[in-house]
């Protein structure tokens, strides 16, 4: 089942959606035929920054039928499909195998996560790689579910043949060196943040799936290409140049500055679902004074 290999820039992909409130499938085509274009190595619908947890489940199939109808044939797509519920978790799963995607990526339960012990977490993941019809990958992100897998449980996830990896997303450099000791070989851990994007290639990660792509694809796809050919240098300017722009579309402002970033460059992001707001004012001229600073 390991044969899906990560290397490159992946996008949690922003979901436009128009003043009313309803997703704006044509901005989303729009983006994605212009994200084709940036060298990335594929998508994640359904992400954090997708505001999937705003998403009906019918809107979420329909983001997946087109993201795979209009991605490049060899783009990667992924499709967030964690839920609470194990059963759940994989019945949407094989709804989103159904709709094109390639592996899904799952969020840890984290509700009752005060009853969610590392021996709960290894057999909700362990059920669902048994019943899903394509690869499946852990998503790691306390900063939104408090709870932070621990060595043992990627330990022990790692050995199954269809969970093929993570996301980890806590930015924690010190743990993700970690989770390489004890991982099995052929286990592959992507970053979920721009923010260790270049440390963490030199430690030999392959992938990342970072907001930042969203707005700056191409920024990101150099950053790889030129640690690759040994240009430390450049690599590490061209990261320490944008890292606070994705400090502020992330952390500081979150997706709605990542919208507005978006949208100053180039793609539809529209706007945010309620109960999300939308961007102040001081942060978009905050944000515009950082775009403006830097080089197309």
């Amino acid at each position: 089942m390991r044969d899906i290999q990560f290397r490159g820039v992946i996008p949690p992909l922003v979901t436009p959606f128009a003043p009313s409130g309803e997703i704006d499938y044509a901005a989303h085509r729009f983006n994605l035929q212009r994200w084709n274009q940036q060298g990335l190595a594929g998508y994640l619908v359904l992400g954090s920054n997708s505001e999937a947890a705003s998403l009906s489940e019918s809107e979420k199939l329909t983001l997946i039928e087109q993201t795979a109808a209009q991605a490049k044939p060899d783009h990667i797509i992924l499709a967030g499909t964690g839920m609470d519920s194990t059963v759940e978790t994989i019945r949407l799963s094989n709804e989103a195998a159904r709709c094109g995607a390639h592996a899904a990526l799952l969020l840890t339960p984290f509700y009752y996560k005060d009853a969610l012990n590392e021996a709960a977490q290894i057999r909700h993941f362990l059920e669902v790689a048994e019943k899903c019809r394509i690869p499946v990958m852990i998503y790691n992100v306390p900063k939104y579910t408090q709870v932070n897998l621990s060595n043992k449980v990627i330990a022990t996830l790692s050995q199954h043949p269809n969970i093929i990896g993570m996301k980890d997303s806590s930015g924690n450099i010190a743990q993700l060196v970690e989770f390489q000791r004890v991982a099995d070989p052929s286990f592959q851990i992507l970053v979920g943040t721009a923010s260790v994007w270049y440390p963490a290639l030199i430690l030999g990660v392959q992938a990342g799936i970072m907001a930042l792509a969203n707005c700056a694809p191409e920024v990101l796809v150099r950053i790889q290409e030129l640690t690759a050919a040994k240009e430390m240098k450049e690599a590490e300017r061209l990261y320490r140049q944008w890292v606070p722009v994705n400090q502020a579309v992330t952390a500081t402002y979150g997706v709605s500055g990542l919208k507005y970033a978006c949208n100053l460059r180039g793609y539809q992001a529209g706007t945010v679902r309620s109960p999300l707001q939308e961007l102040e004012e001081p942060g978009r001229k905050a944000i515009e004074q950082m775009l403006n600073e830097r080089p197309e």
